[in-house]
This record gives C-alpha cells, sequence and structure tokens, in this order.
C-alpha cells in the first residue's frame, strides 16, 4: 500500500474505528464491521496497533501482521482487539481502562532485505529471522527508547530471543519497512 494516498480524515477515522471496536469488543458487544467510503482504507495493508498508557506512554499492548492480507480498516479492527487480548506480555485489557490508554496506529510497507549499515534509525523498522526465531521491533520504538542503529539491532535480536549480535550472522535474514504512524492526542 502505498500509505500517501491517506487523508488527515482517514486517520481520524481510522483511530475513531479502533477506539470503538475496543469499546465494543471490552463491553460484550460482537464490533460493528466497517464501513468506509475511502478507497485507501479498503486497499489491503499491514497494520499495528499499539495501546500506551495515557499519564506515563508506557506500553499496553501491542500487536499486528507483517503482510497486506486485509484492507486496512479490517487490519485495524481485527489488531486492535489482538493488542488488548492477545498480547502475552500483558494481562487482557478491561473495559475500565480503556478510557486511560492512547492508541497508535502503524500502516506498513511491504518488507524488504536490508544491510545493518544501511538500517536509519526513525525511519526503518526491523525483522530479523533465525532459525525457528523472529522478532519485530516498529520504526518508532528506537525512537521511543532512544536508541542508535547497533543498540535497535540488539533489541530486535532480544525480541526475537536471539544473542545480541545474531545480526551479524550470516544466517540471520534481517527486513526492513517503513511505516506511517499517527493516533489520538
Amino acid at each position: 500500500m502505498d500509505n500517501r494516498d491517506l487523508l488527515a480524515e482517514d486517520k481520524r477515522s481510522v483511530v475513531r474505528l479502533a477506539r470503538r471496536t475496543l469499546e465494543e469488543f471490552l463491553g460484550g458487544v460482537e464490533p460493528s464491521k466497517p464501513v468506509t467510503d475511502s478507497p485507501a482504507l479498503r486497499r489491503p495493508c499491514a497494520t499495528f496497533v499499539t495501546l500506551r498508557r495515557r499519564d506515563s506512554g508506557e506500553l499496553r499492548g501491542c500487536r499486528g501482521e507483517v503482510h497486506a492480507r486485509y484492507p486496512l480498516v479490517d487490519s485495524v479492527v481485527r489488531m486492535a482487539i489482538a493488542a488488548a487480548t492477545d498480547d502475552p506480555r500483558f494481562p487482557v485489557v478491561t473495559r475500565e481502562e480503556l478510557p486511560d490508554l492512547q492508541i497508535e496506529i502503524s500502516a506498513l510497507t511491504p518488507l524488504e532485505p536490508i544491510e545493518p549499515g544501511e538500517v536509519v534509525v526513525g525511519r526503518h523498522g526491523l525483522m530479523i529471522s533465525k532459525g525457528l526465531s523472529s522478532g519485530l521491533l516498529l520504526p518508532q520504538a528506537a525512537v521511543h527508547y532512544g536508541w542508535d542503529r547497533e543498540m535497535f539491532l540488539c533489541m530486535l535480536c532480544r525480541k526475537a530471543g536471539l544473542p545480541d549480535d545474531a545480526w551479524k550472522a550470516g544466517n540471520s535474514r534481517l527486513l526492513a519497512f517503513e511505516a506511517e504512524v499517527w493516533g489520538e492526542e
């Protein structure tokens, strides 16, 4: 997907959709099917939905998909629910805490191979795979934590359960993507 097709109203609409989906789902109601006239929102797009605490910015849940299998609106619905209920690092989000959470959407470009020296912090998100292990970090993670390129690569390996320097190994596969990121203020 060419994320430049997304208009400001498309972005606002998707954030509202994610919030409404979580309110309905966590309230025990089947989420409404998303309806949109926007061609950009009907186009398949790999997305991530990130939930953070409004007061501290602390991560509360994040789930996504790296391949564009569903229209952006459908992907956001699926990943919003997954971020709230299926991030193994956190307990399930409760309806009561939802007002205190901020929603962020990341629309990803396709994965492409990249050399470690080509990684640009803040621009590239990364995925590493080696054997049965894999891990992914969104581009905003390195900026949020103040990592330089090498620390970003080390933390990516750690996320995959690999040694910090696994990115240097010839049998590791390093892939990059870019993301258009927006969310609630």
